[in-house]
C-alpha cells in the first residue's frame, strides 16, 4: 500500500502542475547541436568585402530544441552565422522530410547574425560581381541543421517549462540612431522530471559585432561567452534567440577588444541564470502555430541586380518570398521577423501578443536586410538613413510585416 501511495505522489508532482482543461498534455522536448565550422579561407561575411578566415577563435553551431505536446510538433533551429535565407530553410525541412517523420513545416529558423562567421548570402566575395557563399558549404549546414532535428526529435523526454523576464544593456547596448530600444531578455528553460536542463532560449537585441572587420578568425562574437556560461551552469543545449536590431542596435564601447565580448557574453550569461531563480513553470504547455508565406515588395534594385548576376544565389525579382510565422507554448508567444528590424516594430510586435512572456525573433525563418520605418526613406537627413535604407529591399517591407502579424497573432 505505501509503494501505491509513493506512486501517485510521484505521478501528481511530474504533472508539472498543469490545469484540469489540459490534464492530458504531457510536452515532450529533445535537443541537439554540432559545429559548423567554416573552411581556413572562406570568405567573411560583415564588414568589407574579400575577408577570409585564418583560424578559429570559438566554433560555431547549429542547435535544434524540438517539442510535441501529443498532438502539435514545433522545432526550433538556430545558426551561429549573419543570416540564413529563406531557401536555406525550405533545403532544411527538404532534407528533413527525407530523413524523419517530423513536420518538417514546423521548423523555425533563427540566426544570431555573428559577422565572425561564414559568407550565407553572398555579399562579401571578392566583389560584388562574385558571390562569397560556397555552396558546399551551404549544403553541409543544410544536412548538419536536418540531423540535429532528426537526432533532437527521436530523443525527446517529458519536460517542465520555466520562464523569466529581465533587462540587460545598460550602458554598453545603443540603438546608434537614437531611437527606441528594448533591453528585455525572456527566458525559457525546459528541464526533465530529475530538474536538469534539456534546453533554453535567451531572446535577447544586440549585434555581435565586437570583433566586426578586425579578426579573422570564425567566432559567435559575445554569443560564444554566453553559450559557455549557460553550458557549464546548466549543461543541456542553450540557444541564443536574437531580436530586433535593426536602425542600429549596437555594442556602444569595446570594438575590437576579445576581453570586452567575452566580459558581455559571460555578464549576458550571469543575469539569465540569476533571472531564472525566480523562474515560473508554466501551467499549460499546448503548442499553437500558425504561418503564412508572404511576397514582400522589392524597391531596392541592387538587390535585384545582385540576384540577377548570382552574387545573391536567390530569385529577387519586384518581390522575393519569404515566411512569417507566430507560435505559442502554453502562454508564452514567439513572432518571427525575417530581417534586421528597428526595435520600434519589436516593441509594436508584443503590443499584439496579448499574454506574456513575449519572444521577438529577428532574422528568423529569412534575412532580408534592414526593415524600417517608412520616415527613413523619405528622409534622408535621418541618422544613418542613406546606409540603412540601401541594405533594405523596400520602404513597404515593415508596414506588410505587421499586417501580417497582425492577421496571424491570436485576437
Amino acid at each position: 500500500m505505501a509503494n501505491i501511495s509513493i506512486l501517485i505522489i510521484a505521478v501528481m508532482l511530474f504533472s508539472f502542475g498543469r490545469g484540469s482543461n489540459e490534464s492530458s498534455v504531457v510536452l515532450k522536448v529533445g535537443a541537439a547541436s554540432a559545429p559548423i565550422n567554416p573552411a581556413i579561407g572562406a570568405y567573411i561575411a560583415g564588414d568589407k568585402q574579400n575577408r577570409k578566415f585564418t583560424g578559429v577563435y570559438d566554433s560555431l553551431y547549429v542547435k535544434a530544441v524540438v517539442m510535441h505536446d501529443g498532438e502539435n510538433a514545433l522545432a526550433i533551429l538556430t545558426v551561429d552565422c549573419i543570416g540564413l535565407m529563406y531557401p536555406e530553410l525550405l533545403r532544411i525541412r527538404k532534407r528533413v522530410a527525407a530523413i524523419s517523420d517530423f513536420p518538417a513545416e514546423r521548423i523555425v529558423l533563427s540566426s544570431t547574425h555573428t559577422h565572425s562567421g561564414p559568407d550565407v548570402v553572398g555579399l562579401w566575395g571578392s566583389d560584388y560581381e562574385h558571390t562569397g557563399v560556397d555552396s558546399t558549404y551551404q549544403t553541409f549546414l543544410v544536412n548538419t541543421a536536418a540531423e540535429q532535428i532528426k537526432i533532437a526529435y527521436e530523443n525527446m523526454s517529458p519536460a517542465a517549462v520555466h520562464v523569466s523576464e529581465t533587462t540587460y544593456g545598460e550602458p554598453w547596448v545603443q540603438n546608434i540612431c537614437r531611437e527606441e530600444i528594448d533591453r528585455s531578455v525572456t527566458i525559457m528553460q525546459f528541464k526533465d522530471e530529475r530538474g536538469n536542463s534539456i534546453a533554453s532560449f535567451t531572446n535577447f537585441a544586440c549585434h555581435p559585432t565586437f570583433m566586426d572587420g578586425i579578426f579573422s578568425e570564425v567566432s559567435a562574437d559575445y554569443v560564444a561567452t554566453f553559450y559557455k556560461t549557460l553550458d557549464k551552469n546548466w549543461k543541456g543545449v542553450n540557444l541564443f534567440l536574437q531580436g530586433p536590431i535593426g536602425g542600429w542596435v549596437q555594442p556602444t564601447e569595446g570594438k575590437g577588444k576579445l576581453d570586452q565580448a567575452e566580459l558581455r557574453g559571460n555578464e549576458l550569461g550571469a543575469v539569465v541564470i540569476s533571472s531564472m531563480e525566480n523562474s515560473k513553470m508554466l501551467d499549460h504547455t499546448a503548442i499553437r502555430f500558425n504561418s503564412k508565406q508572404v511576397s514582400f515588395p522589392v524597391d531596392n534594385e541592387s538587390w535585384k541586380q545582385l540576384s540577377a548576376i548570382g552574387t545573391v544565389p536567390r530569385k529577387i525579382s519586384d518581390s522575393v518570398l519569404t515566411e512569417i510565422c507566430w507560435f505559442s507554448i502554453g502562454v508564452a508567444q514567439f513572432a518571427t521577423h525575417p530581417g534586421e528590424t528597428a526595435p520600434y516594430y519589436g516593441l509594436e510586435t508584443k503590443k499584439l501578443m496579448k499574454t506574456g512572456p513575449r519572444f521577438v525573433l529577428g532574422l528568423s525563418n529569412d534575412a532580408l536586410g534592414y526593415i524600417l520605418k517608412p520616415v527613413f526613406y523619405e528622409d534622408t537627413t535621418r541618422l544613418h538613413a542613406e546606409y540603412l535604407t540601401r541594405t533594405s529591399i523596400g520602404k513597404q517591407t515593415a508596414p506588410l510585416l505587421m499586417k501580417i502579424l497582425s492577421e496571424l497573432i491570436p485576437k
